[in-house]
């Protein structure tokens, strides 16, 4: 083991290393707002200021949203924020920049601490803080990217229980959590979390206690309202409805998601996704760099070797400094891979479906590395030093790339220029706004702060009742434009770049409307 003073140096340089990738100009980029986030960021206002979500259900514990559901702790994890710091798209996207740092911490803590080697726990750690897929997840709020973390704050202290089981009621804590954060994970953490009990039962880490009979007891709470949510949109019993808890009915239950009929196209496909380190979505990865960097797909294959090594010839761990005996973490860590797996199989994958996998795969990139050049030199230079090195020089260029040419692809998809927008909008005195339906209205909700009562009250939809819904208008914003209507001097319009040579702006333009540009987006309005 190294020197403690040389440890916590390391650790610190590559913890800020880390932050300075999530947090250099943090909040304008990706700009300005995506769809799903300011849907999260809106329901978290309403539950902050009338204990509603956009749907009028009291404190839910899943949030209906665009009709087909929305898990709901991102929003939750948001109020308290929102309460300290005011509502904006930065205060929201502070939840996925914290968890991210703890999610790189505890990473590094619990390898360090069950794998027994200081040099493979800061690798790791260095590896998790530069690569693209958790740098990209980190800088904006999709509600269904807070699994990755809870899943590890789970595991960490489940490993920790393991030496001192009042850490199971923790562990307990973050896996019940972790339901309410992606319900695609719904149907494997059960079996992750049997798994390692039955590890700890056979391995004598885990007895019938007051603090494992609390652990229980507060596992089965929180995963008891997805029962009944699950029993609610199945129609079995009728939807709860509270002043202080609500399970909604949906109105469209996306059960049939999950096929077993697709299994091996799913696989096929997951397979596809993973070798190519790409899923199409560009929210996700940049196509010059992948989700890990492309030359690492070869030490995913090499650290799932290594990780079976022990079960498969009885060797020990190959990372172990200390010569102990491996203690549950590399057994855990193949189950998170197998319940990664499994998700893959059950759905149409894409890298947000199955993002319990991620952290697991930079673990066996990582694995992979420490085994080929752990304690071997060349010509006196320790061989450690290439990977660090190598991913150094692949996450400078991924940093540049990501700030100037990806910075400018990406806008477009996050209506890069609207918020400026609407901010110029409300500063006039409109009666009516027109927007372009590129916008979303769930956009508009959040970033105008609309009152809940009166959004219940007016909303109408286009499509109601639907998995996603549209709607016409809410309030004074309409969304459905009728572009036959002439321009008065009580509207104003809110479009974006592909209306510029429209007859509708050059209507505009003539009758006297000046232009505020942003980006993107236009707002055209009378003086």
């Amino acid at each position: 083991m190294m020197k403690r003073r040389t440890r916590i140096l390391l650790f610190w340089c590559i913890f800020a290393l880390a932050f300075f990738a999530r947090a250099y100009q943090y909040g304008a980029v990706p700009a300005d707002l995506n769809q799903d986030e300011a849907f999260a960021g809106y329901n978290a206002y309403t539950l902050l200021h009338w204990g509603r979500d956009s749907f009028g259900y009291s404190f839910p514990m899943y949030l209906t949203a665009w009709g087909s559901g929305m898990n709901a702790l991102e929003s939750y994890l948001a109020i308290p924020l929102f309460a300290l710091f005011g509502a904006s798209t930065r205060v929201l996207r502070l939840v996925p920049l914290l968890l991210s740092m703890l999610t790189i911490t505890a990473v590094y803590r619990m390898i360090r601490e069950h794998m027994h080697s200081d040099s493979f726990a800061l690798l790791t750690m260095f590896l998790t803080g530069v690569m693209p897929w958790h740098i990209m997840l980190s800088r904006w709020a999709l509600e269904s990217n807070l699994a990755p973390a809870f899943l590890t704050f789970g595991l960490y202290f489940f490993l920790k229980g393991m030496e001192n089981q009042k850490y199971y009621i923790l562990s307990a804590l973050f896996y019940g959590l972790s339901l309410y954060s992606y319900a695609a994970i719904w149907m494997v953490v059960p079996f992750v979390i049997l798994a390692q009990v039955v590890y700890a039962a056979i391995k004598k880490k885990i007895t019938l206690s007051g603090y494992t009979a609390a652990a229980g007891i507060l596992l089965i709470s929180l995963g008891f309202p997805i029962l009944l949510f699950i029993m609610v949109n199945k129609g079995l019993i009728d939807e709860i409805r509270t002043p202080v808890f609500s399970v909604p009915r949906l109105l469209w239950f996306r059960g049939g998601e999950v096929s077993l009929s697709a299994i091996s196209d799913n696989l096929k496909n997951l397979f596809l996704m993973l070798s190519a380190q790409s899923d199409g979505l560009p929210w996700n990865y940049t196509e010059k760099y992948g989700l890990f960097y492309l030359f690492s797909t070869p030490f995913i294959i090499i650290g799932l070797i290594v990780l079976m090594l022990p079960w498969l010839f009885g060797k020990k761990a190959a990372v172990d400094e200390e010569g102990k005996k491996e203690n549950g973490f590399c057994f855990f860590l193949l189950v998170q891979i197998l319940a990664g797996l499994a998700v893959g199989a059950l759905i149409h994958v894409n890298v947000n479906r199955v993002n319990l996998l991620m952290l697991p795969l930079i673990v066996l990139i990582s694995y992979g590395w420490f085994a080929l050049i752990h304690q071997r030199e060349w010509q006196g230079i320790r061989l450690e030093f290439i990977p660090v090195l190598i991913y150094l020089v692949a996450f400078l260029m991924f940093e540049s790339h990501y700030f100037t040419e990806y910075r400018e692809e990406i806008g477009r998809y996050f209506c890069r220029g609207l918020e400026p927008c609407m901010t110029f909008a409300q500063e006039q005195e409109a009666d009516r706004v027109y927007i372009s339906p590129n916008a979303s209205y769930a956009r508009i909700l959040f970033l105008t702060k609309q009152d809940l009562d009166e959004y219940l009250e007016t909303v109408v939809y286009k499509n109601y009742p639907s998995a996603f819904l549209d709607v016409y208008s809410f309030g004074k914003y309409n969304f459905a434009v009728s572009w036959s209507d002439k321009p008065d001097g009580h509207s104003l319009y809110v479009l974006d770049a592909s209306y510029d040579q429209s007859d509708l702006v050059r209507e505009l333009m003539a009758a006297g409307c000046n232009m505020y540009l942003s980006s993107d987006w236009r707002v055209y309005y009378f003086p």
